[in-house]
C-alpha cells in the first residue's frame, strides 16, 4: 500500500526487481505511490499484464501537503498539481472527493513529518497507516491508537525505498481484491495494517 521505486528521487527500486521481489515473499498485490507525481509510475501500467496471473499491481501517489503526507489511491492523472506546493491537507482532502479517491494518512506520527493537523477534524479520511516500516514502533503505536479512537481502520505500507524493504508491513484484505473493486473495499474498511515481524507464522 506504500511503496517507491527509483521514480521517486529517494528511492532506488527498479520497477520489474520490485514487482519481482513483492512476488517472492507472497504478496498478492502492491501499491507504487511515487512523490508528488501519479504519472511518474506509469511504467509499471505496462507490467500489470506481463505479472497479471502472479499479482497486482495498483498505482497511487504520495503528495506532501502543507501539514503532511498524504497517500491517494484512485486518481488517473497529475491534475493535483493544480493546487500547488504543499497546498493545505483540506484542499487535498476536498480534491479527492471530487476524483472519487481514497485518502490514507501515512505515518502521520513519525518524528521528521508529524502531520501538523487535527485527525479527529479531517472529513474524507478513509484510513489512517499505523504499520509503516520506516517508523519506529513509538510511532507506530500513537497512529493506531489514534486510528482506534476515532474508529478508522488502518494500512500496513512499507514506505519502501529499495527493493529489500518491500513488504516489511503489509495491509490484509477480508476479501479478494481486483482492480474493480479496490477503493470500494478501501472505504468500507475491510482490513488491517500488519508489519512482518508481528505477523502470525
Amino acid at each position: 500500500m506504500h511503496n517507491h521505486s527509483f521514480f521517486s528521487p529517494d528511492s532506488t527500486s527498479d520497477p520489474i526487481g520490485f514487482v519481482e521481489r513483492a512476488i517472492e515473499i507472497g504478496l498478492d498485490g502492491v501499491a507504487v505511490t511515487e512523490h508528488n507525481s501519479f504519472l511518474a509510475s506509469e511504467p509499471f501500467e505496462t507490467l500489470k499484464d506481463k505479472y497479471d496471473a502472479r499479482i497486482r499491481i495498483f498505482r497511487g501517489v504520495e503528495y506532501s501537503s502543507l501539514e503532511g503526507h498524504v497517500l491517494i489511491f484512485g486518481i488517473k492523472d497529475d491534475s493535483f498539481i493544480t493546487l500547488g506546493v504543499e497546498a493545505p491537507i483540506r484542499e487535498v482532502i476536498k480534491y479527492a472527493g471530487e476524483k472519487n479517491a481514497v485518502i490514507v494518512l501515512p505515518h502521520p506520527f513519525r518524528e521528521w513529518s508529524l502531520l501538523r493537523s487535527d485527525i479527529e477534524g479531517l472529513q474524507g479520511v478513509s484510513a489512517i497507516e499505523a504499520y509503516n516500516g520506516h517508523n519506529n514502533k513509538e510511532e507506530n503505536a500513537k497512529a493506531l491508537i489514534e486510528a482506534n479512537r476515532l474508529g478508522l481502520p488502518t494500512t500496513g505500507g512499507s514506505d519502501s525505498h529499495n527493493i529489500a524493504e518491500i513488504g516489511s508491513c503489509f495491509t490484509e484484505f477480508h476479501n479478494e481484491i481486483t482492480y474493480d473493486n479496490f477503493l470500494d473495499e478501501l472505504r468500507k474498511g475491510r482490513y488491517r495494517g500488519i508489519c512482518s515481524e508481528d505477523a502470525e507464522p
